[in-house]
């Protein structure tokens, strides 16, 4: 680094004994297509920042404009090595077409995924194909067709400096000239890039879990060269890096056992031993949804029942990345976290899982998986297999008609009503099971209110006459077609808990339910959610003494998802409010059922308590105390009271950093099977 550092203080020091300005000048003269391509190209760039993640920093932040603008020169920089002018027009425009278009997929993927487009998701088309209507009613923004403006100015340009641009040949000399003297103005951009990074970000740059940081730091088209490049792991990956990665992952897990009680007993040790289980997958619910009731209706009752009834964990977080319901599913039943390239249901399909029906199977359950969609979608036919599920019903063993149709397919209602049936089949036929069921009809973009059933999300006040005014409140929102999209899904439910009882399914049976992930709705419904103002049909003044700030942590702390424990034998009527994160479902799940996992990342929520910390795939992470955002470096306290030193801020990072690596490489080496099969043959000797 001292040698580069020293290289490029000499390369300046002869730069300054030049006449500058007048290089500059001359070059923009003689240059001026190529100037124009540059400054759209970085513009584009600096607006996604903005748009994407809006903050001063943002704006005037030197480094991620050195980068883009280093790597568009680059690109640029070929240019010069045509011969007609005509030629290099096509080229230019191409690149203009490129990096716009790099632009607005990343703009539109981080609207729903609060992250930025990755080439390992390509291979996903055919599972994302099916929810493209989403993209276009829930997702697509005006902002999204912002990034089509330089490029339209661009190609105007072209077109007005047209008869300037006529073809002509330039000697070979002169243009392989100022070939290298672009690349080399590319290259010392690059190198004053470097010489500003800290350990730091290099780090954060190479791990890459951590994309809004990237973006931010590194700008948007390094981003995606570094991505390209990463993407390529999954092919290579198991060549590079196994020594490095089991040794850290062998150490991390020494370091659990010798700080951490695993065998360590607690209230809800066994309670739920040899019962049957059904777990509920419930697409897109969140615990807002258990929590809200609009003119004295519940838009959840029956859910909402059962957490009151049951063990109802209301602190509870979904750690869901690109791959969505297939990372729930991941996560859920095996205690890991997503991948940080593409997804663990389709990049890594072919490792060796320690899930929870496996699990089950050992103590003697049969195993099975119930969904209304293809088999194939995210993969689900090779992944519940090799999760241990016997036999996976989708949507070809299903009644599936235009009349039962809603949204992706199947209605939830009919989905539940023709699950009861082979659910007793199963009953009838083993001593004890655990399925899981995953709903379809609360997906984005929730779009077909006429097929939810009458569910009123407006406002309705009685005057002093006794007359009903009603106001508009969240009708025509995506947040309330959301909230009638949920009331539907709890019909449903409701149905299919009643359809159960009827049959005496529920004795001897454990129902639990998860929601997925957020909804990923936008923030300004909410911001109307908890400020409305009747009286304008709009939005209360922020000086309004009523109104309620919804600030970006605020709307990260309200994607809570429910998870739920309730049997018909036993009313625990018990709420934890300590947090929780998808991970520690398996090893709570576990010490109840009788299992145990000993490579889980999350902990049984009984024995861990207050001092859990809930790690996110992007590096952020929530704890009682603090909820703390990596890309910004800032925290909030949950708790007024609390004074939160850095060694707490600094400890928690440093543990979210080292789970995030050790689960990846759990997955990409499979470590977990490779470390067994060496703790076999060490027995064997």
């Amino acid at each position: 680094m001292n040698k580069l550092k020293s290289f490029f203080k000499k390369t300046f020091e002869k730069i300054k004994r030049i006449k500058t300005e007048h290089m500059i000048s001359n070059y923009v003269k003689n240059n001026k297509v190529f100037v124009v391509y540059v400054g759209l190209n970085v513009l584009n760039a600096m607006l996604l920042r903005i748009l994407t993640m809006p903050s001063f920093g943002n704006i005037i932040l030197p480094k991620p404009i050195i980068a883009d603008t280093a790597v568009v020169v680059i690109f640029g920089s070929f240019v010069y090595l045509f011969k007609k002018n005509k030629s290099k027009v096509i080229y230019l425009s191409f690149l203009t077409f490129l990096f716009t278009a790099i632009c607005t997929i990343n703009s539109v993927y981080y609207t729903y995924y609060t992250s930025f487009a990755s080439f390992s998701m390509l291979s996903l088309t055919q599972f994302i194909a099916p929810v493209g209507d989403a993209v276009v009613k829930n997702i697509l923004q005006i902002k999204d067709f912002i990034y089509i403006i330089p490029l339209l100015s661009f190609y105007i340009y072209l077109f007005i400096n047209r008869k300037k641009l006529k073809t002509k040949v330039v000697i070979k000399k002169r243009r392989r000239k100022k070939f290298l003297k672009t690349l080399l103005a590319g290259g010392i951009l690059i190198g004053v890039f470097c010489i500003t990074l800290s350990g730091i970000e290099v780090s954060r740059f190479i791990k890459q879990w951590n994309k809004e940081y990237v973006v931010q730091r590194f700008g948007i088209y390094v981003y995606q060269i570094n991505d390209g490049i990463a993407s390529l792991k999954p092919k290579i990956s198991s060549m590079f890096g196994y020594d490095d990665a089991a040794k850290q992952f062998r150490e991390y897990f020494d370091d659990r056992k010798k700080n951490e009680d695993t065998t360590k007993e607690n209230e809800y040790t066994n309670i739920f031993k040899d019962k049957n289980v059904l777990v509920i997958h419930a697409e897109s619910l969140q615990t807002v949804a258990l929590n809200t009731e609009f003119n004295g209706k519940e838009v959840a009752p029956n859910f909402k029942k059962l957490a009151q009834e049951g063990i109802y964990f209301s602190n509870f977080y979904s750690q869901v990345s690109v791959g969505t319901s297939s990372d729930a599913e991941l996560t859920f039943n095996n205690s890991l976290m997503p991948t940080k390239s593409g997804t663990a249901f389709v990049s890594y399909s072919d490792r060796k899982y320690y899930a929870t029906p496996s699990k089950m199977k050992e103590l003697g359950y049969y195993t099975f998986s119930m969904h209304g969609n293809t088999a194939d979608y995210w993969n689900r036919r090779v992944m519940h297999n090799n999760f241990g599920v016997d036999k996976f019903y989708s949507k070809v063993d299903y009644n599936v008609t235009k009349d039962n149709t809603i949204g992706l397919g199947i209605s939830d209602k009919a989905f539940f009503s023709q699950s009861v049936d082979y659910i007793e089949k199963i009953s009838k036929e083993h001593d004890k099971y655990y399925g899981t069921l995953i709903t379809l009809t609360n997906h984005t973009p929730f779009a077909e209110v006429d097929k939810y059933g009458e569910f009123d999300v407006s406002l309705k006040e009685t005057d002093e006459n006794g007359e009903i005014k009603t106001y508009p409140y969240m009708e025509d929102t995506k947040l309330g077609n959301y909230f009638k999209s949920v009331h539907y899904a709890d019909e449903a439910f409701g149905e299919f808990i009643n359809a159960l009882d009827e049959k005496g399914l529920l004795n001897n049976t454990v129902v639990i339910i998860y929601g997925d992930h957020d909804a990923r709705l936008p923030k300004d419904d909410y911001n109307r959610f908890y400020n409305y103002d009747k009286e304008n049909d709009d939005i209360l003044d922020e000086e309004d003494p009523n109104y309620e700030e919804f600030d970006s942590y605020k709307y990260e702390l309200n994607r809570k998802v429910p998870f739920i424990i309730w049997t018909k034998d036993k009313k625990y009527e018990t709420e934890v409010t300590d947090v929780m994160g998808m991970y520690d479902a398996m090893p709570t799940m576990g010490n109840m059922f009788g299992f145990k996992n000993d490579y889980a990342l999350g902990h049984d929520i009984f024995n861990i308590k207050s001092d859990n910390i809930v790690v996110f795939p992007n590096g952020n992470w929530v704890t009682n105390k603090v909820y703390y955002n990596g890309q910004k470096g800032e925290y909030i306290t949950l708790n007024n009271n609390e004074v939160i030193d850095k060694d707490y801020i600094d400890n928690k990072t440093e543990y979210a950093e080292k789970l995030l690596d050790v689960s990846n490489d759990m997955i990409v080496f499979d470590l977990v099977k490779k470390e067994k099969e060496k703790q076999q043959v060490n027995k064997s000797k």
